[in-house]
């Protein structure tokens, strides 16, 4: 037996002991949950028993064994021979089977991924009323999941190239696996610091499927591939959360919304066999084999770069060194400010807003299940305009697809704003627009403004963009932990503002990307793009 294989078996017992033991230690926290069914599973300010403290011992190492199992050896010298590897589809191949397992895979990942952040909305009336907290203290549970997100943006980014695409997401669900003791801990404190890992392992996940998907899927097929598994994983994941909220939280409190990170996480480490390695990864590590098989599923070939060539394949990466416009110069800027302006107002609906529904409806007489149920009807009608936004990108025009979606949710904070001023009205219609507006606007953006940019600089503009869309978030969750949090009506009026400025931005300044062969955004000897 080779060095190289008995490495992969060790590091494949490592990764399997690794999952065994966080899947132990979250088990250890169940019975300190099931001791308070008999008092609507209020925990709040019961002592941690043995048996939860030595779980936390294993979910620690039992990350740390994953983490090394899934760890190559050698990375500097798997780092420089990537980056002279490129994989290239063939640009009319035909989508076959492994094309449609591995996006089926990933917008299930993609809705596991996202139900995380979107419960919690769900999960802030009843910790408010379990602790005895003012809502601006329980705030600090969203607002550090937030910044977990921005953090797990950037570390998972760094991950995916140290561990491969795959390997990253199994990361992510053995990091959701132990988020899930957020479910049994009796104090406020133990769940903030568990959200901000989750919201860590949650903020990666995203960029790395489109990375995945950009490296495996036909370049003239991309495009609606990408806005269909973004737009049905963020769908699919608000209404899993209100669905869950709406079914569960009735019998099982706030708690369970955490516990069922536990299977959902189990469920995303079992699926991983339907997730393909990066090829250009596995050819890095010297697996040849394994990676010719995976070219051959999905129709690709690979081939050396020379001396001073760049990747033309390029779409969500790091770049090639050496001079390269900037994305505030001429030229660029006005996208940019386009872009960054739309993701920061996608963040304050997604993270604010819509964070806030859930308690406003119930201050306004709504009961718990009846806000749930409302969001979780409101994210259906949301379900068919993700293949409407696919089909308008792809065929239609993309620059105006975005634009499209961005009036929609215009429209539906203006319906939110009106409602608010005529109490008593159904939400429901209003709510459906916003959701709708909101996830078509996510679904589209990012996947535009990786064609929206220079080689050089189209990594770090789309990781701009990704981290506006979250800092939107963290700036409505720091009103809310200022106790500022303004009513519906005014909040609504407030994000429609940025909203409106983003719609102008686009219609000024977007470009038309269908059908743009992407080397024309090359700056001219100038600095100029066209």
């Amino acid at each position: 037996m080779s060095l190289e294989a008995f490495t992969d078996k060790r590091a494949s017992w490592a990764f399997g002991l690794g999952v065994l033991g966080v899947t132990i230690g979250v088990l250890l926290h169940l019975p300190m949950f099931w001791m308070g069914r008999d008092n609507g599973f209020m925990l709040a300010g019961m002592p941690m028993d043995p048996g939860m403290i030595v779980g936390m011992f294993l979910i620690v190492g039992g990350i740390g064994a994953t983490a090394y199992g899934l760890l190559p050896s050698r990375i500097g010298d798997q780092m420089n021979a990537a980056a002279r590897i490129t994989i290239v589809a063939p640009e009319d191949a035909r989508l076959g089977p492994a094309h449609w397992s591995l996006m089926a895979a990933l917008v299930v990942a993609l809705v596991i991924d996202v139900m995380k952040p979107a419960s919690l909305g769900f999960v802030m009336p009843g910790m408010v009323r379990e602790y005895g907290v003012p809502k601006a203290e329980a705030s600090l549970v969203p607002f550090f999941a937030l910044v977990g997100t921005v953090v797990g943006s950037i570390i998972w980014g760094v991950l995916a190239d140290l561990y491969g695409r795959k390997a990253s997401i199994l990361l992510s669900a053995v990091v959701f696996i132990g988020t899930s003791i957020c479910g049994a801990m009796p104090s406020l404190t133990w769940n903030i610091g568990m959200c901000f890992l989750m919201g860590a392992g949650a903020g990666g996940m995203l960029p790395v499927a489109y990375a995945l998907l950009a490296e495996t899927m036909p370049s003239k097929h991309r495009g609606w591939i990408l806005v269909l598994v973004g737009g049905l994983g963020a769908v699919g994941g608000y209404f899993a959360a209100s669905g869950c909220s709406t079914l569960l939280v009735p019998t099982f409190s706030w708690r369970i919304l955490w516990l069922i990170n536990l299977p959902t996480g189990l469920a995303l480490v079992l699926m991983g066999g339907l997730i393909p390695e990066s090829a250009k990864f596995l050819l890095a590590r010297g697996r040849g084999v394994e990676a010719r098989a995976v070219m051959a599923r999905f129709g690709a070939h690979s081939r050396v770069l020379a001396d001073g060539e760049e990747d033309p394949t390029e779409v969500i990466g790091h770049g090639s060194p050496g001079h390269a416009p900037k994305l505030w110069t001429l030229g660029l800027i006005g996208r940019t400010a386009a872009l960054t302006t739309a993701a920061t107002a996608w963040g304050f609906v997604n993270f604010g807003l819509l964070l806030w529904l859930p308690s406003d409806l119930v201050a306004q007489g709504y009961s718990m299940g009846a806000s749930s149920r409302l969001l979780a009807e409101s994210a259906l009608f949301a379900v068919p305009t993700v293949f409407i936004c696919a089909f308008m990108y792809s065929r239609w025009s993309t620059k105006w697809s975005l634009a499209a979606v961005i009036g929609l949710t215009l429209g539906g904070l203006a319906w939110v704003l009106l409602l608010s001023a005529h109490a008593g009205g159904d939400p429901l219609l209003p709510v459906a627009l916003l959701i709708t507006g909101s996830n078509g606007l996510l679904a589209i953006l990012l996947p535009y403004a990786a064609e929206c940019y220079p080689l050089r600089v189209r990594g770090r503009a789309t990781g701009l963009v990704a981290a506006c869309t979250k800092g939107g978030g963290v700036c409505a969750q720091a009103l809310s932990i200022a106790a500022l949090t303004p009513p519906l009506g005014l909040a609504a009026a407030a994000i429609a503002a940025p909203t409106l400025l983003a719609l102008g931005l686009v219609v000024r300044f977007g470009v038309e990307t269908r059908g743009l062969d992407l080397r024309s955004l090359e700056p001219d000897r100038s600095g100029r793009t066209s």
